[in-house]
């Protein structure tokens, strides 16, 4: 069993993400810790209090950070357009739910728990850093006691969303990205190289909603508006799975191609919130900024059609499923 904390902003992605890590038969979902990003973070708790109460998620939510590592900078990317002013595809979630939160901040929640399972805890990031940044500026030895950090974010061979340089999720809080990137754990990010490799179509989704329950129904109600700005603002006849396709890479990294190399985020000027990485393997560089830093590990391929197997099998299977 993977044991997992999923660090979010719900988000309609988000949300597939999360009933995948909720239903997939690997996987031990200890934790939900919120951020803000596709809509603010009073709408991201909201969101993730009411998928819990619909898909019944019994693992504890706990509030995260609600601006930015640098308190001088403002992330003022619009994200409704993507996701709707709710955050979940205008579905009509109510303005309050009554679902418990947890008591302690998300940084301490991440501390507390990592202590509690030296070794064991795999921290899967889809939103903006900052809740992990957070947690290694309050306590730098929980580095050495997660077992792995996997990131959905960045832009490495590919253009990004937000600008030509940079994927949204660093954009938002680059200074986070960057502390979370050159700590000394192990961090495999998963990017717009492979996130936009894998589509799943409207048809796709409706064939999951014809097999599978009343929970793949309101994830399919709740992307409608996520496709159609895919089809009149990207041109793509379906919805990236950006943060779904992350989560796959728990149980199924041999369907990535990944590179190794240190990577920093560009914080500041036209390519503010750029990710880039200098390989291990290539042309060598030295007295970089690039220097000392740990290797982390870059997905630069995907085999998208068994990735969206793997996602419609949990979602539509349950934890009854086995992993394909």
């Amino acid at each position: 069993m993977h044991k997992v904390i999923f660090d979010t902003d719900p988000g309609v992605d988000d949300a597939m993400a999360l009933l995948f890590l909720h239903r997939h038969p690997e996987i031990d979902l200890l934790g939900v810790t919120t951020v803000f990003g596709n809509v603010p973070l009073e709408l991201t708790t909201r969101n993730a209090q009411f998928l819990h109460r619909e898909w019944n998620i019994s693992a504890p939510i706990s509030i995260g950070a609600e601006s930015t590592l640098d308190p001088s900078r403002r992330d003022d990317r619009a994200a409704s357009v993507v996701h709707g002013a709710d955050g979940l595809g205008n579905i009509g979630v109510p303005q309050t739910i009554d679902w418990p939160l947890d008591s302690r901040p998300a940084y301490q929640f991440i501390i507390e728990t990592v202590r509690a399972n030296p070794g064991e805890v795999t921290l899967v990031a889809v939103g903006r850093m900052t809740n992990l940044a957070l947690a290694l500026r309050a306590d730098p030895g929980i580095a050495g006691l997660v077992k792995e950090v996997v990131v959905m974010g960045g832009a490495f061979d590919v253009i990004g969303n937000v600008t030509p340089a940079a994927e949204a999720n660093i954009h938002g809080d680059p200074e986070a990205a960057d502390v979370l990137f050159t700590a000394p754990w192990k961090v495999t990010i998963a990017g717009l190289d492979v996130t936009m490799k894998t589509i799943m179509t409207a048809e796709y989704l409706d064939v999951m909603v014809k097999s599978g329950d009343q929970s793949v129904q309101l994830l399919s109600d709740l992307s409608q508006y996520y496709i159609d700005f895919y089809k009149s603002r990207v041109g793509i006849a379906g919805m990236a799975v950006h943060d779904s396709t992350a989560c796959v890479y728990l149980v199924r990294p041999d369907l990535f191609t990944l590179r190794s190399g240190a990577v920093r985020v560009v914080c500041g000027g036209i390519a503010d919130g750029a990710t880039i990485q200098s390989p291990d393997h290539g042309r060598k560089f030295t007295g970089s900024p690039w220097d000392g830093h740990p290797s982390q590990r870059v997905c630069t391929d995907v085999r998208s059609e068994e990735v969206l197997e793997v996602i419609r099998a949990a979602l539509v299977e349950g934890r009854h499923s086995i992993a394909v």
